[in-house]
């Protein structure tokens, strides 16, 4: 479980200070797929960023089944990330001279994962594991960054508008690979949009507004990735 606590972060200095995360309390449970959902500026983006240790606090807890963030040396947040999480951007971050399959052995080595086929079967890469980036689509290329992150076998997951560049039938089959992979291997997923349509597939839609949250809903009727609007 994922506890956290008047959870606050300002921005900036002076006059143009401002608070980016006000007291923000909330858990998420282990196996649970979670939409953080809200307009741009709505501090999405940062929420996700402090709770997975990218970006420090500057008031509040995070804990991870007691361990928290807030008291952790740089090189104990280091280790923490390396062995509990991984993290898919909207762009991919994919480095163009390396394989696909030497793009998600990066995230494998950090768990000391011997065995990537699994994960790249899974993604649906497997075939194209000796191509390099440049010669794949948007969604393949996305689906590599997937499968780097998984490979890291993470306890949580944050994706960050992870369809966001990618046209509706790509975005809706990277999607569903997600939600799928999540319901499979039962890790903690939590994911930041703006696209109200695609929370209606988690489990729990966390509602954020000016820093705030402003409604936590569950959702008994969780819909799939070709079930919902675009």
């Amino acid at each position: 479980m994922i506890e956290i606590k008047n959870l606050t972060k300002y921005y900036g200095r002076g006059e143009s200070r401002f608070k980016a995360l006000d007291d923000v309390s909330v858990r998420i449970n282990d196996g649970e797929f979670v939409v953080i959902l809200g307009a741009s500026g709505s501090g999405k983006s940062t929420f996700l960023n402090v709770i997975s240790g990218l970006e420090a606090m500057d008031g509040g807890s995070v804990a991870y089944d007691g361990q928290t963030l807030e008291r952790m040396s740089e090189k104990e947040l280091t280790k923490f990330r390396r062995e509990n999480t991984a993290y898919i951007f909207q762009q991919y971050y994919l480095l163009p001279h390396l394989t696909v399959e030497k793009n998600v052995r990066m995230g494998a080595d950090l768990a000391h994962n011997k065995d990537i086929l699994p994960v790249l079967e899974a993604v649906g890469l497997a075939e194209k594991r000796r191509k390099f980036p440049a010669e794949l689509s948007g969604g393949e290329q996305q689906r590599v960054a997937i499968a780097r992150a998984l490979a890291k076998n993470p306890r949580v997951l944050f994706l960050d508008e992870p369809t966001g560049a990618l046209d509706e039938k790509t975005g809706r089959l990277v999607l569903d690979y997600m939600i799928n992979l999540q319901a499979k291997q039962d890790f903690t997923m939590i994911m930041v949009t703006h696209n109200a349509n695609i929370a209606q597939t988690a489990d729990r839609i966390i509602k954020m507004n000016s820093g705030k949250i402003v409604g936590i809903t569950e959702n008994a009727d969780k819909k799939t990735a070709y079930e919902i609007g675009w």
